[in-house]
């Protein structure tokens, strides 16, 4: 088993990590001896702040702006990264919107479209730009930050839950056909946790989320930061398909 840094001579590409889960796994990558761009399409202060961290304490990262919902956007990233660091060995997709709560009856049907289409242009644009040259290299790994909500859902999550399911079946989808070029994919699927996306929820719901989880508390950036790397290094290198909850025990099966 591999002890130590854990992604030594890596590259990652982290979707959407200029905040929350997403610095989080860039800083917890970079640790371990990886690599990694940050990209961010609103926040370019915290993500160069992110970077300086990284190459203070000795690590390499590159920032870059880009809409991760458009296809030449995410190309032109792509490009920037391997240029700047080398070819990709890790995509971590986690950009995500602001979480929309709301009776069901009260989505219209063109908000449950764009919502999926919105998850779904995330991972896949991505997906195209990055995973050919995995391919060809035949080795790689793809970690998608999913939710919970996509098996365990509560009221209002419609528009999220089928979101996040969509996700969860084509992440799956690749697992089946890129294994045969050691390539893998896998979920990780966060509960509730503590980041600006859940701002909208009161104190109220969070503490009682925390009170019947198995763990008592809510997870933050840094659980499910741990649990990507996880799945990422070659410790998991026979682990591909996985649906992986951080939730403290709270969803269980």
């Amino acid at each position: 088993m591999t002890i130590g840094r854990l992604l030594e001579g890596r590259v990652a590409l982290i979707t959407g990590a200029s905040r929350g889960i997403g610095a989080a796994t860039a800083r917890l990558l970079a640790s371990h001896g990886a690599a990694v761009g940050i990209n961010y399409y609103k926040s370019g202060a915290e993500a160069k702040q992110l970077a300086d961290q990284i190459a203070a304490e000795g690590g390499r990262a590159v920032t870059i702006r880009a809409n991760v919902r458009s296809a030449e956007e995410v190309a032109a990233m792509v490009k920037i990264v391997e240029g700047d660091l080398g070819p990709i060995d890790l995509l971590v997709l986690n950009a995500g919107k602001m979480i929309r709560f709301a009776p069901a009856l009260e989505f219209k049907f063109e908000d449950l479209q764009n919502t999926i289409a919105d998850e779904l242009k995330g991972a896949h644009y991505a997906v195209q730009s990055v995973v050919p040259g995995m391919v060809a290299r035949r080795k790689g790994s793809i970690v998608a930050v999913t939710s919970t909500a996509s098996r365990y859902h509560w009221e209002g999550s419609m528009a999220h839950s089928m979101a996040k399911a969509a996700l969860d079946s084509y992440v799956r989808s690749l697992a089946l056909e890129l294994g045969q070029f050691n390539v893998r994919a896998n979920l990780i699927a966060p509960g509730l946790t503590i980041t600006e996306a859940i701002s909208p929820s009161s104190k109220a719901r969070t503490d009682e989320v925390a009170r019947t989880t198995p763990l008592r508390r809510n997870a933050n950036p840094d659980d499910v930061a741990g649990a990507i790397l996880m799945v990422a290094s070659d410790n998991a290198a026979f682990v591909s398909g996985a649906y992986i909850p951080v939730s403290g025990g709270l969803n269980m099966g």
